[in-house]
């Protein structure tokens, strides 16, 4: 049990470590997408339904259910981005499939219908978990 909790709390702040380095890198991105849906911008961090797993921290403009994750917005971590096939790491669950949104030309995943779970965060949020 004591093992779990130890590797739990590593990747926590091996987490908190990839955020923070990546969000001074990186601030919101801003494009004609953002500015079209009223510049509403805010973090969410995104997690498996069934596992409760935290998957990836993403960037969502203007207001609405998320139906898919534009590529590009994915801040945090990098292996999504490559994938034809958005799952779980942990319980390999799939959560949405890679897709060429074809209104606005850009590569998402589409997610598939109660797959995630997801917060808005802050940036201080991560470090207090």
């Amino acid at each position: 049990m004591g093992e779990l909790l130890e590797r739990k709390s590593d990747a926590l702040q091996n987490r908190e470590e990839i955020y923070n380095k990546r969000m001074k890198k990186s601030p919101f991105a801003s494009d004609k997408f953002r500015k079209s849906r009223g510049g509403y911008s805010r973090l969410l961090l995104l997690s498996c339904e069934k596992c409760k797993t935290p998957l990836m921290m993403y960037q969502k403009d203007g207001p609405g259910i998320l139906k898919r994750l534009y590529v590009y917005r994915i801040k945090t971590p990098e292996n999504f981005k490559n994938k034809k096939k958005l799952e779980c790491k942990n319980c390999k669950t799939l959560l949405g499939v890679f897709v060429v949104y074809q209104k606005e030309n850009r590569p998402a995943y589409r997610l598939f219908s109660g797959a995630i779970e997801k917060k808005v965060v802050k940036g201080d949020v991560i470090k207090r978990q």
